[in-house]
């Protein structure tokens, strides 16, 4: 079963910041994810939500914050997880992807991946992504900053136009490889007004070429996983480093069917209390 005790193998930290209550925080610069029901027609809107929060706790956003939509459910006999519609490339297409605060990197299926799902039973439509039709992609070679940075120094065999590879084997077996791309990720922004509106960031996720275990299974497919770890591969340490959010994130899930928010950055409320995670 694909859920949320795939942690990946390698151990982060991450600043956490966890609201009390089951209550979203206000947000202080600040990606915001919108966790909706798996169930469709059941789930709640940004609105909704954010008009519930600020009856519950007077919330005030007071500066920017950025939104992208969750899904999933907390039902242990379900699938147990949690995931986001995120939106990748030039146009922006949309995929849906696992959160996972035990890995580090984003990546999707690509075009022309080996056992990569191409449909799921919980009823989302499956996209692979194609760097070539994307505007704005561009390959990271393995002597590039990025690359060398992920893996603390160069790979072994590079040479000039050597695409950046990765594999990522989850603690359920299961295992992603393929090669990191960079390409536009689409962002919700939300001012203090309680406004939005869409912007753009440049991140670097992998493109799935290979697949295994329940990762190329139909069952519970999605596009890909969002890691939240520590590591500057992740997409919350990107988006940190480029001045956009501060590195931290908080949660908040409505119940056990599922609804929430998701938050990335500072969380600047009263009633919001913060649990570090242990260092490794």
């Amino acid at each position: 079963m694909m859920d949320l005790r795939r942690l990946a193998l390698v151990v982060v930290t991450v600043a956490v910041t966890v609201v009390g209550e089951f209550g979203c925080g206000c947000f202080g610069n600040v990606l915001t994810l919108n966790v909706l029901r798996k169930f469709a027609g059941h789930g709640k809107n940004l609105s909704a939500l954010r008009a519930h929060d600020i009856r519950r706790h007077g919330r005030l956003l007071s500066t920017i914050g950025v939104d992208l939509p969750l899904g999933g459910n907390g039902h242990p006999s379900e699938t147990g997880l949690y995931f986001a519609k995120i939106g990748l490339g030039n146009p922006s297409k949309d995929y849906y992807v696992q959160v996972d605060t035990g890995s580090d990197i984003l990546w999707v299926n690509c075009a022309g991946c080996d056992k990569c799902p191409t449909k799921s039973d919980l009823g989302l439509g499956l996209t692979l992504y194609d760097p070539k039709k994307s505007s704005t992609s561009s390959l990271v070679y393995c002597d590039q900053d990025f690359c060398t940075s992920t893996y603390d120094g160069p790979l072994p065999g590079c040479k000039p136009n050597l695409q950046c590879q990765y594999n990522v084997v989850y603690g359920d077996g299961s295992s992603t490889a393929g090669y990191f791309v960079k390409d536009n990720m689409k962002l919700e922004q939300v001012t203090g007004n309680l406004q939005s509106r869409s912007t753009n960031g440049t991140v670097v996720f992998g493109c799935g070429a290979r697949q295994s275990g329940e990762l190329g299974s139909s069952s519970e497919a999605l596009d890909g996983i969002l890691g939240f770890g520590q590591a500057n591969s992740s997409i919350i340490s990107q988006l940190a480093a480029s001045g956009k959010v501060k590195k931290s994130f908080a949660h908040c899930l409505d119940n056990i069917e599922g609804g929430g928010i998701f938050a990335i950055g500072e969380v600047v409320s009263p009633k919001v209390k913060r649990t570090p995670m242990v260092q490794n």
